[in-house]
């Protein structure tokens, strides 16, 4: 699954997926540029990389800005000169509330970030990708495409299946120009997302439904790790995976066949 020669962008590389996922191509050869919320979270992605001995080209965006994200990508072409490797990894669990106490602000904030910002991330990069071909990896979620148990998450859950759609849709038209589209929704997973997480008034939300000990089959209570989704993404966008499009790959354990 070698990447020498390639270049990867990969969105949210700051903490948890996105820089299990920087490192992980870093490792298999592809010059990564790692895109942070900030300019500092990119930088130290972007150090460990090249400790390692890789290549690196931080950058700094908020995905829903599609100016930022069209700057950065104007970047990536003056300075490495392609694009081969898309993972659109940038996303926020936002607020999670009832209905009648989300508020539209609070809606749109999760949606622009999630859809939107994946939309922005796969738009601005088609230019560079259609040159030589290449792969793009949405990073969904079980949430709203298998699962919808997480009551109050109606914002998040809308924005991920959103995200399958739009990689489903994407596949389609870029496929004849040598560009395939896949996605990943991860099940539990031991991030730092919860951090932005807020939630209100949804302990009485939804039906109570009673698990079987553990719920995810393969490990029981533990959950999955970055590195885990990694290797996924490591595989989708390898020429490994070059007549897979389309589709989604469940990173779960398991867990959304019965959550």
């Amino acid at each position: 699954m070698t990447l020498e020669g390639k270049v990867a962008l990969v969105t949210g590389a700051g903490s948890g997926i996105g820089r299990a996922t920087a490192l992980r191509l870093a490792r298999e050869g592809a010059t990564v540029v790692p895109l942070g919320h900030s300019q500092e979270s990119a930088d130290d992605v972007a150090e460990e990389i090249r400790r390692d001995g890789g290549r690196a080209l931080p950058v700094a965006a908020n995905v829903e800005d599609a100016a930022m994200v069209r700057d950065v990508l104007a970047q990536v072409e003056q300075e490495l000169g392609r694009l081969d490797i898309v993972v659109a990894n940038a996303g926020v669990n936002g607020v999670w509330a009832p209905l009648e106490e989300l508020e539209p602000e609070e809606w749109a904030a999760t949606i622009d970030t999630n859809l939107t910002g994946t939309f922005h991330t796969v738009r601005y990069a088609v230019p560079l990708l259609v040159r030589q071909g290449g792969a793009v990896v949405v990073v969904s979620s079980i949430n709203g495409t298998r699962t919808f148990s997480n009551s109050g998450a109606s914002a998040y859950a809308t924005s991920k299946a959103g995200q399958v759609a739009f990689a489903r849709m994407a596949a389609v038209e870029l496929g004849p120009r040598g560009v395939r589209v896949n996605s990943v929704c991860p099940g539990a997973i031991d991030t730092q997302i919860d951090d932005n997480t807020e939630q209100r008034s949804t302990e009485d939300l939804g039906v109570e439904a009673e698990f079987p000990e553990g719920q995810i089959p393969l490990t029981g209570e533990e959950s999955g790790d970055a590195a885990q989704v990694a290797d996924a993404i490591a595989f989708l966008v390898s020429d490994a995976a070059s007549h897979v499009t389309g589709t989604e790959v469940f990173v779960d354990g398991g867990q959304s066949l019965i959550a």
